[in-house]
């Protein structure tokens, strides 16, 4: 297995355009950006999954220790 193989893809979604692709995880802004820019005037419509993105937020808070104790603090 190569480093490239190596890397995890990450699914980007694009609601105007009804399309969703797997984008290499270093290559992901680039590529928002570049779809934002050429087909939606710069507007922020294509974006990384949501339930994709909100699933690894809540797993590197998990990682730094964010959740752990009184959930007050």
């Amino acid at each position: 297995m190569t480093a490239d193989e190596e890397r995890p893809e990450i699914p980007v979604v694009c609601t105007a355009c009804e399309t969703r692709t797997q984008v290499p995880f270093d290559d992901v802004e680039a590529a928002v950006s570049r779809h934002n820019e050429q087909l939606h005037d710069g507007e922020a419509v294509a974006e990384v999954d949501p339930d994709v993105l909100d699933a690894l937020t809540d797993r590197i808070g998990q990682d730094m220790g964010l959740f752990d104790g009184d959930p007050n603090t």
